[in-house]
């Protein structure tokens, strides 16, 4: 059959497009970049487009042609620069459902999550429970999966922060230590919609969690054993307020166009646990699905797994240092203006001493701006280099004798250098 798979390289979606194409089915994927879909999966057609401005079922038809099943695993945790969650979750899926009435779609999967229902009070349950009665409401045959936290080898959104916060080193820190987390593994939700695709499922709604549940505290232990980390000395047990006062950092980045998976959505739904009924799926399948211990049993340990929770931990660190200091820079270079032409003086003449002042000032200031928005990191990056690399240059040519300078103001040059070509290696989008 020829298969719709909404955010086609996602988390969930890449995992299922995988397994459909392994069980003879055609994929065509869709998401924001069609080339990077290519990169991930190239045994699949891809389709670019933004899901946020498909808000009508006539905007929804050309992606519809010949299709026989829609796979919905897209979605985003709340609004940001990046994203509107009721466009993404609601609006956009609704249209998609009457078009899909119109094509003749055979059956339309979404994946949803546990507990969500209309009047929850985060705005990521709300708009995945509208979308969910429209499903239901509609004459589609439709089958709805509401995964737990989900386990994959990729780390990505809660899972991130869970190896992120395994990573701490000596101690271990931890919020809502007692908070009940039920998982599911990455393959059982991909094995999931295998099944409903080749099976008579419609019309049923399933909890994909595991039969059991540990402590978000057990949670990010396990993860540490897993990771191969020692034991922590000791445990620190944040205050609730701490969490929540991250996630509004965390929401202030959302507008600069991170995503940060600790945002208040986040932090709301993991105070109330993350939990399901398993049995209506254990009826269908007789089984069980695997537990958190037998997940990671199947996952592949390795040291790119220990640096890349390590990476991530000190990660937002680096990207604040290099904005503080290109920031701080430019501000120094407007109040000490008059010292820092001093410095130039009888070198160059006073005009172009203040003219490469001033424009100094403002360029570091550029690159700490184009630094701290995510969709401009990388050319932040790579201006910071540039930049870096003039003003040596430049210095060199005009004030040779800083090289001598004591407290080595040239020499302090290169360490940004490389700070930024790490931050510009760790800033892979998704």
């Amino acid at each position: 059959m020829r298969v719709l798979i909404l955010g086609g390289y996602g988390l969930i979606g890449l995992a299922v497009s995988k397994r459909l194409i392994s069980d003879g089915h055609q994929i065509v994927g869709l998401g924001r970049s069609a080339s990077k879909g290519l990169a991930f999966l190239p045994g699949a057609e891809w389709l670019q487009a933004n899901i946020a401005q498909l808000l009508t079922p006539q905007q929804w038809q050309p992606f519809l042609d010949n299709v026989d099943v829609v796979v919905n695993a897209s979605g985003a945790l709340q609004n940001g620069l990046m994203d509107n969650i009721d466009a993404v979750q609601r609006d956009s899926i609704k249209a998609l459902i009457k078009a899909s009435e119109r094509a003749g779609v055979k059956k339309f999967i979404q994946i949803s999550a546990p507990g969500v229902h209309e009047d929850a009070d985060t705005r990521f349950y709300r708009t995945k429970a509208a979308a969910d009665h429209a499903l239901k409401s509609s004459s589609l045959c439709w089958t709805i999966f509401r995964p737990g936290l989900v386990i994959a080898p990729h780390a990505y959104g809660g899972t991130s922060v869970v190896r992120m916060l395994a990573a701490f080193p000596i101690v271990q820190p931890i919020i809502m230590a007692k908070t009940p987390v039920q998982t599911v593994a990455i393959d059982d939700v991909a094995n999931a919609a295998s099944l409903a695709v080749k099976n008579e499922l419609g019309g049923q709604e399933f909890d994909l969690v595991e039969a059991g549940s540990q402590s978000f505290r057990e949670l990010v232990l396990g993860f540490r054993a897993w990771l191969g980390y020692s034991k922590p000395k000791m445990s620190i047990e944040l205050p609730q307020w701490v969490g929540h006062a991250t996630a509004k950092i965390a929401d202030i980045a959302g507008w600069l166009g991170w995503r940060p998976a600790m945002r208040t959505t986040a932090i709301t739904v993991l105070a109330k646990g993350i939990i399901g009924d398993p049995l209506a799926w254990e009826n269908v399948t007789g089984k069980p699905l695997s537990s958190f211990a037998q997940t990671l049993e199947q996952l592949p340990s390795t040291g790119q797994e220990r640096i890349y929770a390590r990476a991530m931990l000190v990660f937002p660190i680096a990207v604040l240092t290099l904005v503080g200091f290109w920031v701080v820079s430019g501000l120094i270079g407007f109040v000490q203006h008059e010292n820092a032409v001093a410095i130039l003086s009888g070198k160059l003449p006073d005009y172009f001493a203040n003219l490469f002042v001033r424009i100094g000032s403002i360029a570091d200031i550029g690159v700490g701006a184009l630094l701290l928005f995510r969709p401009t990191i990388r050319l932040g990056c790579f201006a910071s280099i540039a930049l870096s690399a003039a003003y040596v240059l430049a210095s060199t040519i005009v004030t040779p004798d800083l090289w001598a300078d004591p407290l080595g103001p040239m020499v302090k040059v290169f360490p940004a250098i490389v700070l930024s070509l790490v931050v510009a290696a760790l800033a892979e989008d998704r």
